[in-house]
C-alpha cells in the first residue's frame, strides 16, 4: 500500500476533524520526578530539565510534540528541584498568546487540596483538578516530562475519538527482557485493552512473537470528565499509592471501554526504517542517546523543519576552530559543536558539545558528551564521558581509560561509560560556602 493509499485510509477511518480535537485538548506534562537512576545529573534538576542534544532540555520534546500537534494549552506540574526547569520554561517557552487562549501554565507542588506534596502520578493531577475544570476542555492528554520522541499526538486524538474510548494508552513493542520497567498490556483484535500490569516480573508476550512486549508509553488520553470521576474515586481509596499505572489503569480495564493506540500510527519523521522513542533514564542510556546523535543518519531527526523541536535560544555567537599546527589543530570530525564553543588547538571525535564549551590546546575529547559551560584544560584525554554543566577539568586530566581508578573519584556505569560532576572534582559550583 503506498504512502497516499494508507493516509486515504486513515482519513476514512477517523472522520472527525483533527485540529478540532486538539484545540478542545489540555495537555498535562508530569515533570515532577527526579529520575534517581541518572545519578548525579538529576542531584540538582529534575529529570525533564537535563540537557539533550546539543542545545535542548529533555521536556523540550513532549513541549514540541504538543505545539506541532496543534495543543496550545499546556500544564506543566513540577516538584523536585524544579528551579532550573522553570527558568527555562520562562526563558524559552513564553511566546503563546494568552488573548487566543493558549498558554503553558507551571504547576508546582502547591498543596492545594492537602497539606502534603504529590503522592503519585495520579495525585499530581488530582491535587490540579479545580485548575483543570476552569480550562474546561474535553480531552485531558496526560504526558511524561522525560522520554525524547516526536509523535503527533492528534493522530492519537482521532483515534481515541474514532473508537469511542474513556481512556486511551499509547504504546510500542519493546524487548521482552526490557518489559518489567513498563506497563504491560494484552489486547483484541479491536485495540482495545483486555489486561494491564505495572511492571510485572513475567511480562506477557505479544500472541505469535514470545520476544516482545507491549509496553506503556505512559502517554494517556482521558475523556475529561470521566477523568475526574475516577481521580475523585482513587483519592477517597485508603489502599490507592495514586499513580496511574498501579491504580488507575488497571481498575479501569475490566470495567470501561480502553484502547491501545500503536506509537507507530502516529509518530513523526521515521528515519533510516526505525520508530525513535528513548527512555534516556540511566547514565548509559542518556550517553549512548546523544552519542546517536553524532552519526551520519541518526534515528532522530533534528534537523527537520517540518516537526521542530523548540527550545529557550541563548544568544550565542558561532563555534570556532582556532590553530592549524601539526601538533595543535583545533578540529571536530562526526560530532555536534554548540553555539559559544572554542575548540582553540584540540581534537573532538564522535562526541557532543553542548554550549560554551571551551576545549584548550593539545586535548583530545572522543565519544564523550560534554554539558554546556564546560572548559576542558590542556594536554586533557576524556573518553566515553558525561561531563555536567560548569565542570573545569583541570590540566592533563585523562579520564575514560582506566575504569578502576576513574570509579575511585567519579561514577562508572557498568559498560565504562564514566559521569564527570562539579562536585567529584571538588567544585561545589551549587554550595553556599
Amino acid at each position: 500500500m503506498s504512502s497516499q493509499d494508507e493516509e486515504l485510509k486513515k482519513q476514512k477511518e477517523y472522520p472527525r476533524f483533527v485540529s478540532l480535537l486538539t484545540k478542545n485538548t489540555v495537555a498535562l506534562i508530569l515533570a515532577g520526578g527526579r529520575g534517581s537512576r541518572l545519578k548525579h545529573l538529576t542531584d540538582w534538576r529534575a529529570k525533564p530539565a537535563v540537557p539533550f542534544g546539543g542545545k535542548f532540555r529533555i521536556i523540550d520534546f513532549p513541549l514540541s510534540n504538543c505545539l506541532n500537534s496543534g495543543i496550545r494549552r499546556i500544564g506543566v506540574v513540577t516538584q523536585y528541584k524544579a528551579h532550573s526547569l522553570i527558568q527555562h520554561m520562562q526563558r524559552g517557552w513564553g511566546f503563546l498568546r494568552g488573548e487566543f487562549n493558549e498558554f503553558i501554565d507551571l504547576m508546582p507542588a502547591q498543596q492545594r487540596i492537602e497539606a502534603e506534596w504529590y503522592k503519585g502520578t495520579a495525585d499530581a493531577v488530582f491535587q490540579n483538578m479545580d485548575i483543570l475544570r476552569h480550562y474546561a476542555p474535553e480531552f485531558l492528554l496526560i504526558l511524561a516530562g522525560d522520554h525524547i520522541y516526536k509523535m503527533d499526538y492528534g493522530e492519537m486524538l482521532a483515534a481515541h475519538a474514532a473508537s469511542a474510548a474513556d481512556l486511551t494508552i499509547a504504546c510500542l513493542e519493546v524487548p521482552i527482557e526490557d518489559a518489567q520497567a513498563f506497563g504491560v498490556m494484552s489486547v483484541d483484535e479491536y485495540q482495545r485493552i483486555v489486561d494491564f500490569n505495572e511492571k510485572p516480573e513475567h511480562p506477557t508476550p505479544i500472541p505469535g512473537d514470545p520476544s516482545r512486549a507491549m509496553a506503556s508509553m505512559g502517554i494517556y488520553i482521558f475523556n475529561a470528565k470521566f477523568l475526574y470521576e475516577q481521580l475523585i474515586r482513587d483519592a477517597d481509596d485508603p489502599n490507592s499509592e495514586h499513580d496511574f499505572g498501579k491504580d488507575i489503569i488497571p481498575y479501569l480495564v475490566s470495567r470501561y471501554r480502553v484502547f491501545a493506540h500503536r506509537f507507530s500510527e502516529s509518530c513523526v519523521g521515521v528515519q533510516n526504517g526505525a520508530i525513535y522513542w528513548r527512555d534516556v533514564g540511566t547514565v548509559e542510556a542518556y550517553w549512548e542517546a546523544n552519542m546517536e546523535l553524532a552519526k551520519i543518519t541518526p534515528d532522530l531527526n533534528l534537523y527537520d523543519d517540518k516537526w521542530p523541536i523548540w527550545t529557550y535560544q541563548e544568544q550565542l555567537p558561532p563555534a570556532k576552530f582556532v590553530f592549524d599546527d601539526e601538533a595543535r589543530r583545533g578540529m571536530a570530525v562526526d560530532s555536534m559543536v554548540s553555539g559559544g564553543c572554542i575548540i582553540s588547538g584540540a581534537t573532538v571525535r564522535r562526541s557532543v558539545l553542548f554550549s560554551n564549551v571551551r576545549v584548550n590546546a593539545y586535548s583530545e575529547v572522543t565519544d564523550s558528551v560534554i554539558l554546556p559551560n564546560v572548559d576542558i584544560g590542556r594536554y586533557s584525554h576524556l573518553n566515553r564521558v558525561v561531563v555536567d554543566k560548569g565542570c573545569r577539568i583541570p590540566d592533563g586530566m585523562e579520564v575514560g581509560f582506566d575504569p578502576v581508578k576513574d570509579a575511585e573519584r567519579f561514577y562508572v556505569t557498568e559498560k565504562g561509560v564514566t559521569l564527570i560532576t562539579p562536585e567529584m572534582l571538588g567544585q561545589y559550583i551549587h554550595h553556599v560556602r
